[in-house]
């Protein structure tokens, strides 16, 4: 004999709450289906993150190419030449050598392309107490400082340094997002 379950709920459906959410549903599996790599940057990245290359228009951009923050793929530097949009996946308070990683981005990418990324802005962040930031601190000597503190300042400042102009940067549900343009200028 099997093992039923069901769910009394009684409530009232009119066809306006079924069209809005068969139209939604609808509009999320045509995002999702159109093209592997907004898959990947949803399903790692978040919706945020979507909304994010969305605003700027850039969900279908030809030449863009997303650094997973789960797989580690290697590129060729001359494959990489005509990438018009790098996204990085990976918040930048993760990246352990950020000053290599952002070198690496200036000198692959060709000038004028776009480099798309996020940190949290421990400024912004709302509802953090002493006792969370002194723990967070504690963690963090202990696993080598895994999760870097930036505000707004310190990664304009840093892109800016590397050669990289940031043309906006977002606050969105506590993630700070950002686009920058390579100006091909070498860092120092």
């Amino acid at each position: 004999m099997e093992n039923i379950s069901t769910l009394n709920v009684s409530g009232k459906i009119n066809e306006e709450s079924i069209m809005r959410n068969l139209t939604v549903s609808k509009l999320n599996e045509e995002k999702n289906m159109e093209n592997p790599v907004i898959n990947n940057l949803i399903a790692e990245g978040g919706e945020n993150f979507f909304d994010y290359l969305e605003c700027h228009g850039l969900t279908n951009e030809d030449n863009m190419l997303v650094l997973s923050s789960k797989h580690h793929y290697y590129y060729d530097p001359n494959e990489l030449q005509s990438v018009t949009t790098l996204i990085n996946i990976k918040k930048l308070n993760l990246i352990k050598h950020l000053d290599s990683f952002l070198h690496s981005v200036v000198n692959v990418l060709s000038p004028d392309s776009t480099f798309i990324g996020c940190f949290s802005d421990w400024k912004t962040q709302k509802g953090i107490n002493i006792t969370s930031r002194m723990y967070k601190g504690f963690i963090n000597f202990l696993d080598a400082k895994i999760d870097v503190e930036y505000d707004k300042n310190d990664v304009s400042k840093m892109l800016e340094s590397h050669g990289l102009r940031v043309m906006d940067m977002t606050e969105i549900n506590g993630m700070t997002y950002f686009k920058a343009q390579n100006l091909g200028i070498q860092a120092n």
